[in-house]
């Protein structure tokens, strides 16, 4: 959540961030609104209590008439201050309520506007020209069968729709995609994390989860636990209610989960093969700072992610997405989009966010510096959602013969092959 100093300081900036995200402006004035009557309300119960008090010292010294009379006064007094109390309380919950429908402030460089209104930044690597080769590329499901990696009418069967079993090299994939995620993220020096896959809601609210994507979250009634969609969610958890010393930080994790979606609002979107499923893995880089260091984090991030496409060969480019495609929690979001052959287009395999203080302030994380203590910075990049990255590696790397050429970065983690060939049928 945004800071309410800011809000009261600078409406018409809170403001200018909802229109550019396509989100109601009306909240802004609604909140500053609630969050008077907050104030005010706090003010009038610690007027009230006083006057108890010290008509509560004042009973025991007087006799008589006076001393029913301030008896009646305090019925009265007491009376106050329990409405006082519950109009404090009901003023801090509607403040606290719209305050969490309130999106991050978006950065002043988003392109501003839509899905489609992103801005390139670079274009790293040259597509193939398969025309030139003298072939026709296969898509990855055929390529994924042909190599008796990937099976997505039994994962129908017995899942249903968007749900796949990875078989022999296409399991073997997997697991050579995930330690070389972690071994270059490691080698950066980020803390590997196997996180839960189950969280408490307040772990889900607190990153932004039950706000605009609460349609695409699945959650457990009997339990009230929720799948979490990425690691994210359990690594902005983890240091949840405490405070962080200013010295220690960045602090860098790399966290390995299944990812769970619903994919609402998805129908008709790549149906066929991988890219867009229900459960899925991924390696995602989250990272705590000071806030005077996000921006520069940020960046170094999104290297990590260039790094980590580069090394499995991949034509790419950078894309800064537009304020109406951010999520609520992002100030600013780059997404690395690498390019799929059959489709004829890019398609994103990574994204890296600053959330700033979003996430921090209503998670309640802070750190220390010396004897103060403020809210700290969070960030998260995804590093390989393996689905998507086997998709671009089997179209990419894809060969006249059905086989593909697994990229040197990544064959000592597949056991020294260099290619991937067809199975006998």
């Amino acid at each position: 959540m945004i800071d309410l100093r800011l809000l009261r300081e600078d409406p018409d900036r809170v403001r200018a961030s909802q229109r550019a995200r396509g989100e109601d402006v009306g909240i802004v004035d609604a909140l500053l609104t609630a969050d008077e009557r907050r104030r005010s309300s706090s003010v009038r119960f610690d007027e009230l209590r006083a006057e108890q008090k010290a008509l509560g010292k004042l009973i025991p010294k007087a006799s008589g008439d006076e001393k029913a009379e301030l008896l009646k006064k305090a019925g009265e007094l007491s009376a106050a201050v329990k409405a006082a109390d519950a109009e404090q309380d009901a003023a801090a919950e509607e403040t606290q309520q719209l305050l969490l429908q309130l999106g991050n402030l978006v950065h002043p460089a988003v392109p501003v506007g839509g899905e489609d209104d992103f801005a390139v930044l670079e274009t790293i690597g040259t597509p193939r020209d398969f025309d030139a080769e003298g072939f026709a590329p296969k898509d990855h499901l055929e390529l994924g069968e042909l190599l008796g990696a990937i099976d997505t009418e039994r994962g129908a069967k017995v899942s249903g729709s968007r749900f796949y079993y990875l078989t022999g090299i296409g399991a073997l994939l997997e697991f050579a995609l995930v330690n070389a995620a972690m071994a270059q993220a490691t080698a950066a020096g980020f803390t590997p994390v196997l996180t839960p896959a189950l969280v408490k809601p307040k772990a889900m609210e607190g990153t932004g989860f039950l706000g605009q994507a609460a349609e695409d979250v699945y959650h457990l009634d009997k339990d009230d636990l929720y799948l979490v969609g990425t690691s994210e969610v359990p690594l902005a958890a983890y240091h949840m209610d405490e405070i962080l010393e200013a010295d220690q930080l960045p602090r860098r994790y790399a966290g390995f989960s299944s990812c769970f979606r619903r994919e609402a609002g998805s129908y008709g979107k790549d149906t066929r093969g991988i890219f867009r499923v229900h459960q899925f893995d991924k390696v995602e880089m989250y990272v705590y700072t000071t806030p005077e260091d996000a921006e520069a984090e940020h960046q170094r991030l999104l290297d990590w992610e260039k790094q980590w496409l580069t090394s499995l060969e991949l034509p790419f480019r950078v894309v800064d997405l537009a304020s109406g495609d951010l999520g609520s929690s992002a100030t600013r979001k780059f997404d690395c989009e690498a390019w799929i052959p059959t489709q004829g287009k890019y398609r994103e395999l990574t994204s890296t966010s600053n959330t700033t203080e979003f996430q921090s302030r209503r998670l309640s994380i802070r750190m220390r510096e010396g004897k103060k203590v403020r809210p700290l910075a969070t960030l998260n990049g995804t590093l390989c959602a393996v689905t998507r990255t086997i998709v671009a590696i089997l179209e990419n790397h894809q060969q006249a013969d059905g086989s593909v050429r697994v990229p040197e970065a990544l064959r000592p983690f597949l056991g020294g092959r260099e290619v991937l060939e067809p199975v006998a049928r």
